[in-house]
């Protein structure tokens, strides 16, 4: 699983491939270096509505698995293929608030605040012996 922070530059429209597939592809620009790069992420099959409420120019934080294939082409040339498949996608920054995308999801990873929380530790009522 890897993680990338950007900005959306473009979102293009499902494409259905076959019958039984259908793909969406859309672009985030990582600025993270001296030299900005386009990145081409794909969405298949039901993941493609994850990408319904982002818009160019949205900060987002996509979470992706890199894919890799090999493919024969009719004159017996074989060429390597590679695929970033996004399975997550949060808008970032002050208007997103970290929400996925895609709604809420049933788990919650953020750490639990302690910031209210007193410890008091009261030595009358300690009987360990250490």
């Amino acid at each position: 699983m890897f993680k990338l922070q950007g900005t959306v530059k473009a979102v293009f429209p499902t494409v259905q491939v076959s019958e039984k597939f259908s793909k969406r592809e859309f672009v985030v620009t990582d600025s993270s270096s001296m030299y900005p790069q386009d990145i081409m992420f794909q969405l298949t099959q039901d993941k493609c509505a994850l990408i319904d409420g982002v818009q160019p120019n949205d900060q987002v934080e996509v979470s992706f698995n890199l894919r890799g294939r090999e493919w024969t082409s009719p004159q017996g040339e074989v060429k390597y293929f590679n695929t970033l498949e996004a399975w997550r996608i949060d808008k970032v920054g002050a208007m997103g608030g970290g929400m996925p995308a895609g709604g809420p999801s049933a788990m919650n990873l953020d750490p639990i605040s302690t910031n209210n929380v007193e410890l008091t530790v009261n030595k009358e009522d300690d009987d360990l012996p250490f």
